[in-house]
């Protein structure tokens, strides 16, 4: 079977692009090259330019990859993750040239007889299928241009070997990782004491004043979110419908809900469906509506409160909101945040007020008892019952809490620490004892590990990538840019 891969090496070598790297496959070598016009110049990697009109290809060709639409690929964030990429590729490629890597036609030949799209193409009597290989690089717009394939093939290969050569950093010595599972199976007995705002209200009063100030300063708290009043249609398959009828139903519902994006009407007539209005809908979706209804769909809220939608009226792109159901909606009214009057919040303003002056009563009352238990932590009264907690069984207690509780020097106990809950009041922890465990999960010992592992891998990558994007001076020269409405380009 190998012999036959030999035989057809020089087209196999083109088809290595398709499989390896395919984020390198999507931008191509020919991204390597040429300048543009300095206005269009985004980012330079060695004095080389990734251009707009770079990103705008890339983009376009990797939204059809994944199966998504013109509008996917006009998107910011879309085009802004393409050019992450790109920059990544040409900083790696620029590594590359520089460290002088190698890779012979035997590695790409090893390379491609672990790809299952080719080893899909022997019959079962051995031989190879030329037709149904060459069909698969027409059908991903390849040539026979033997050179350029084969020197595309080879750089991506090359960066995949770089890639992966960094990311399998090895712990320097096993120690650390008994040392940090160590640390998070080591146990100490907890005492807590808490001051909870909701305990001080009864001493709270504010005054009118009080509250008429905290209004006029901190208006923005007390603003009505913005909403739209939308339409909105939906294609759903019929169990008993031919799934090829329905794939078309679905490409003339994505292609009319975008090429007529200023009405679902037309689309609705076309495949006799009926446009639905929902009125009062916010970011956070329709309110009480079910998890399945077609727009609580995360991207359909968000392309709805897009500038797309809102200011220019157009139809949102077709969104697969579950298997067999698409979504495509329009903005008919936009209702823009509104402050409030003091009148309809004045009972949401008196809570707040009193809930932040019980907090500062809670606060200092905190301060006071902690000052007190400095001199004598001997004291354990006021205390709840205590508890042994470790990192690895934290209890109730997280984030700073637990930090600050694990910091407290063995060789200071019993000691206190007294720990702000922004919003609540404060707790005050008391420790006085701590002991190892008699034997640990080797479970949770080999998650530890790997974990330590994969950080130090990430932060290895980090610091190569750092390094070489220094090393080749990259510089940014203009900020990507929204579309203009009228580019489709």
């Amino acid at each position: 079977m190998f012999d036959t891969v030999r035989k057809h090496q020089k087209l196999l070598q083109l088809i290595l692009m398709l499989f390896i790297v395919p984020s390198f496959v999507m931008f191509g070598i020919s991204s390597y090259s040429g300048f543009m016009d300095k206005e269009t110049d985004l980012v330079k990697v060695n004095g080389r330019p990734i251009t707009a009109q770079e990103v705008e290809s890339a983009a376009k060709r990797q939204a059809e990859r994944v199966g998504g639409n013109l509008q996917i690929a006009q998107s910011l964030q879309f085009r802004q993750a393409i050019l992450n990429e790109l920059l990544q590729q040409r900083i790696l490629g620029f590594a590359v040239t520089n460290l002088r890597l190698q890779v012979g036609k035997e590695a790409l030949i090893r390379s491609l007889q672990n790809i299952p799209q080719i080893r899909a193409m022997y019959r079962q009597d051995g031989s190879f299928d030329d037709a149904r290989f060459k069909q698969l690089l027409a059908s991903n717009g390849l040539n026979e241009d033997e050179e350029q394939f084969y020197a595309g093939q080879a750089f991506d290969l090359k960066i995949n070997q770089l890639v992966n050569s960094v990311a399998r950093t090895e712990l320097a010595t096993p120690k650390l990782s008994e040392i940090v599972s160590t640390l998070h199976e080591t146990e100490r007995q907890v005492q807590s004491m808490s001051f909870d705002a909701k305990d001080y209200l009864g001493k709270v009063n504010p005054t009118q004043e009080e509250l008429q100030t905290f209004y006029n300063v901190n208006s923005k708290l007390f603003e009505s979110p913005e909403f739209v009043d939308v339409e909105y249609i939906v294609l759903k398959a019929d169990p008993k419908e031919d799934a090829r009828a329905f794939n078309d139903k679905a490409d003339q519902f994505a292609n009319m809900t975008y090429d007529q994006a200023e009405s679902l009407k037309p689309t609705a007539d076309k495949l006799k469906l009926s446009v639905q209005s929902q009125k009062g809908l916010t970011r956070s979706g329709p309110t009480g509506a079910p998890k399945d209804h077609p727009l609580a769909n995360p991207k359909v809220i968000q392309s709805l409160f897009s500038d797309e939608a809102i200011k220019n009226k157009r139809n949102t792109e077709a969104v697969q909101t579950a298997p067999g159901v698409f979504v495509s909606a329009r903005v008919v009214t936009f209702h823009p945040a509104q402050i409030l009057p003091f009148k309809e919040v004045a009972t949401e303003v008196k809570r707040q007020v009193s809930q932040r002056a019980a907090e500062k009563l809670a606060l200092a009352a905190a301060a006071d008892r902690f000052a007190v238990l400095q001199k004598d932590p001997k004291v354990s009264s006021g205390f709840a019952s205590p508890i042994w907690i470790s990192r690895n069984k934290p209890a109730n207690l997280v984030g700073p809490a637990l930090d600050d509780v694990m910091s407290i020097s063995p060789d200071k106990l019993p000691a206190v620490v007294s720990v702000a809950n922004p919003g609540v009041g404060a707790t005050i922890y008391r420790v006085d004892q701590i002991r190892q465990p008699s034997s640990g999960d080797s479970r949770i010992h080999q998650a530890q590990a790997r974990q330590i592992q994969a950080l130090a891998a990430q932060s290895e990558f980090a610091g190569f990538m750092s390094y070489w994007r220094d090393a080749a001076s990259v510089k940014v020269i203009n900020p990507l840019k929204p579309l203009s409405s009228g580019s489709g380009g």
